[in-house]
């Protein structure tokens, strides 16, 4: 990744990795729990919506390449949605969305409506993903317009880039472990570096990219998209994303499919010791399928980072793998697992003392080409997480919490850890939440899917964010199997519940399970 370690919380299978979850929710009592839980007023408001922005007429026509993908096939339409930029002045100034959109093909059963996907991080891109992942859900294509777009401050809807190639990979230098007191003191000044760049990127934009906002903008788009109800799949940080769109609009919740369920009951520490334990479980189950036992197997990769950050590893490329570009390259791997041989075989040259594999890895999750030009999804993701979350740990509590995050991971403990107080330090806006409000009474079922060897959204995340959505609500289907989401990923049983559920309806069982 760039210089700090969050992961992504984004559709995996080699389509997206970018970027961690921004998920949350805490401690407290429930009195201070639902004070923590209240949407700002940048991003609510009751204001009714002028007539400007819900009849409005999309211009949809051929889709055009990006500076980042072609231009998809001739089925895809793309559009641009007004949207407030401040959601508590709804007749204020505008922004632009940019939605993609496949019409259902028609076919033997009758349309349904649009299906909106978002594909996790946040900062993922819908419009450049959708084409892809399209082939995966061609069982709904029939009956479903297939709908994404770039949230806001990502991609082509006000996309924030923060830094210049330049400086990210001047920035893969810094230690992201620091053990110095030089070492923090970069670490920290990198870190705030950071965020004045996205400031200065973002101007104004920069405190209205909440999920509030986001899930605000997703409303907008089912009234101007002509559907009565939100039919919905989200993936990773999108099912936050759904559950806050179901809490602030459960009477307009239609099909909702939530899969790789984001914990909405974790602060962003919380978050953090979650995807220490996901990825830990993860590296354990590869380790265990190459015949080596997970505690010694975990501690050679951890001497093999020790040393990495003492002495880092030449490439073929002249650049040099650093302790912090071999932990995200050890992370990409574990997304799926058709990709464990990979990560074998960057161990084994690693151990050999070739970096290369190893910072080839790392290159695929930083989105960086041959070129050295690298994308910005992670830059979108920090700008609306930071937005999302109030909690910035000073370095003291960072220090007393490290042993905690080593103790769930000797591998990604330490990373982890460090991240938390680096991810948001000296942020330039304040948080909105110490976690998100998805209770949604009154909604109808909403499916959650959950993995149980999930690395980046543990399956856990499922069943509580089922309990908070309420009883009637939250149904949850789980899967026991292995990468980074379900649908899609070779389980007959997931995905003829899932097409069942948003084609005709059927609500599984609460509690299924899927082996």
């Amino acid at each position: 990744m760039l210089r700090y370690v969050r992961w992504a919380a984004a559709v995996a299978a080699g389509l997206l990795v970018a970027g961690c979850s921004g998920g949350a929710s805490g401690g407290g009592g429930d009195e201070g729990k639902a004070a923590s839980r209240q949407p700002s007023a940048s991003a609510g408001g009751s204001a009714a919506l002028p007539a400007s922005l819900t009849s409005q007429k999309l211009d949809w026509s051929r889709c055009k390449a990006t500076s980042d993908s072609a231009a998809p096939g001739d089925e895809w339409r793309c559009a641009t949605l007004k949207v407030p930029l401040d959601w508590a002045k709804p007749d204020g100034q505008t922004i632009g969305l940019a939605l993609i959109r496949e019409q259902a093909s028609g076919g033997s059963g009758k349309r349904i409506g649009s299906l909106l996907f978002n594909f996790g991080g946040p900062g993922g891109s819908g419009v450049s993903t959708m084409p892809y992942y399209a082939s995966t859900v061609s069982a709904l294509r029939e009956r479903y317009d297939l709908v994404s777009w770039d949230p806001r401050g990502v991609g082509a809807s006000e996309g924030i880039r923060c830094r210049s190639d330049k400086d990210i990979q001047s920035a893969e230098s810094i230690d992201a472990t620091p053990d110095t007191a030089a070492e923090e003191t970069a670490y920290f000044q990198d870190a705030a570096d950071f965020g004045k760049g996205c400031e200065k990127a973002a101007g104004k934009l920069i405190a209205h990219v909440s999920t509030t906002d986001t899930a605000r903008d997703m409303d907008l788009m089912r009234q101007v998209l002509g559907d009565a109800k939100m039919h919905y799949f989200g993936i990773s940080y999108g099912t936050e994303l759904g559950g806050v769109y179901a809490h602030l609009f459960p009477k307009k919740v239609g099909r909702l499919i939530l899969d790789a369920v984001v914990d909405p009951t974790a602060d962003s520490v919380g978050q953090e010791k979650n995807q220490a334990a996901g990825f830990q479980r993860a590296l354990d189950d590869y380790l265990k399928s190459t015949g080596q036992d997970p505690e010694q197997g975990s501690q050679k990769i951890a001497d093999l980072l020790k040393r990495l950050d003492a002495a880092p590893l030449p490439t073929s490329s002249g650049r040099k793998l650093t302790q912090s570009l071999a932990v995200t390259g050890i992370v990409l791997p574990l997304y799926s697992q058709d990709s464990w041989p990979t990560l074998t075989s960057a161990l084994k040259a690693a151990d050999e003392g070739d970096g290369s594999e190893l910072l080839s890895l790392a290159d695929q999750y930083n989105e960086r080409d041959s070129s050295g030009h690298y994308g910005t999804t992670t830059h979108s993701q920090r700008v609306i997480s930071c937005l999302d979350d109030k909690e910035r740990p000073t370095l003291a509590e960072t220090k007393k919490r490290l042993a905690e995050f080593e103790k769930v991971s000797p591998v990604f403990g330490d990373f982890l850890g460090w991240d938390s107080a680096g991810w948001c330090h000296d942020w330039p806006v304040a948080g909105q939440w110490d976690t998100p409000e998805v209770s949604a009474p009154g909604a109808a079922p909403i499916l959650l899917v959950g993995n149980t060897g999930d690395p980046a959204t543990p399956y856990e995340g499922a069943r509580r964010m089922a309990d908070e959505l309420g009883k009637g609500v939250g149904v949850e289907l789980t899967w026991k199997g292995e990468g980074h989401g379900a649908y899609g990923s070779g389980s007959d049983c997931v995905d003829s519940a899932v097409n069942a559920y948003l084609v005709s309806g059927t609500v599984p069982k609460d509690g299924t399970v899927c082996t």
